[in-house]
């Protein structure tokens, strides 16, 4: 039986983070078609996909599934530039997923709009005072 209410769910979370079908597909390596099945209500996802969903939206996993999501249950403080492959190469090195603190969130985003040379001061800093901190 078709879930419609986790279909419009997956879409509705996939749009609000300016995602297409075939970067889902990608992320749960599974193809456009078959994501797009997932937003049909044609297919549901497995446990194991609906989890990792829950994760990556920072939705809980009942109101994903059986709720209405709505813009103002989204977490804020994200980094939606390049997610994607972020978090595919974070999955892929660690098995994690990271959250960021509003202030972590600033930092990151004054870092990238530093230059190369300047990144890699600040970085070298970073590491030099953490190394000290031990």
């Amino acid at each position: 039986m078709a879930n419609i209410q986790l279909a419009s769910n997956l879409r509705t979370l996939r749009k609000q983070r300016g995602l297409t079908q075939t970067d889902l597909g990608s992320l749960l390596n599974v193809s456009r078609q078959a994501y797009s099945n997932y937003e049909t209500g044609k297919r549901t996802p497995d446990l194991d996909c609906l989890v990792f969903l829950s994760r990556f939206y920072q939705v809980d996993l009942t109101l994903l599934v059986l709720g209405s999501v709505k813009e103002t249950d989204l977490p804020s403080g994200r980094i939606m530039e390049d997610t994607v492959p972020y978090l595919c190469s974070l999955e892929q090195k660690t098995g994690h997923t990271i959250y960021l603190s509003e202030e972590e969130l600033d930092l990151v985003l004054h870092f990238r709009s530093l230059s190369r040379e300047n990144r890699q001061i600040v970085a070298g800093f970073i590491k030099s005072a953490a190394d000290s901190a031990d």
